[in-house]
């Protein structure tokens, strides 16, 4: 006798490949000039492409400049290895009066293993700011969730 709908929804579930949070906003090779002593690429390099990334998104939101105020977290997963095709994804968490939260994945792919594979993902902040450098209002801030 068969099983249930529900074992069946289960198991398709842990044989889904997961996906990536959000909507891809910057794209990428991980070159040799970017590898740390180990020959990995360099977190420093993952943390800076994500922070470019965050930075379109909440720029986008914002309709202008924005600054970097705080990392609130931070995980690196996996190494990522030279010649990897990085993907940034932004998903906005939060709007305040002024701030902008955003989860930021970073996904590689290589081209013996076409599928993606979530590498790092952190959550960055940010403050629209005027041409003075100082804290100006969002003017329609949407709110997540």
């Amino acid at each position: 006798m068969r099983r249930g709908n529900a074992q069946d929804t289960v198991m398709a579930a842990i044989d889904t490949q997961p996906l990536p949070n959000g909507e891809l906003y910057l794209q990428t090779i991980a070159m040799p000039r970017d590898t740390n002593a180990s020959g990995d690429i360099f977190g420093g390099w993952l943390v800076s492409q994500m922070d470019l990334a965050g930075g379109i998104a909440a720029s986008r939101l914002a309709a202008g400049r924005i600054a970097t105020v705080a990392i609130d977290s931070m995980s690196f997963m996996l190494p990522v290895k030279v010649g990897a095709l990085v993907s940034c994804y932004c998903e906005i968490v939060e709007t305040g009066r002024s701030s902008i939260q955003i989860a930021v994945e970073v996904w590689a792919s290589y081209a013996r293993q076409p599928s993606p594979t979530k590498v790092t993902e952190g959550r960055f902040i940010f403050v629209a700011i005027d041409d003075n450098g100082r804290t100006r209002p969002i003017d329609n801030p949407r709110q997540h969730g």
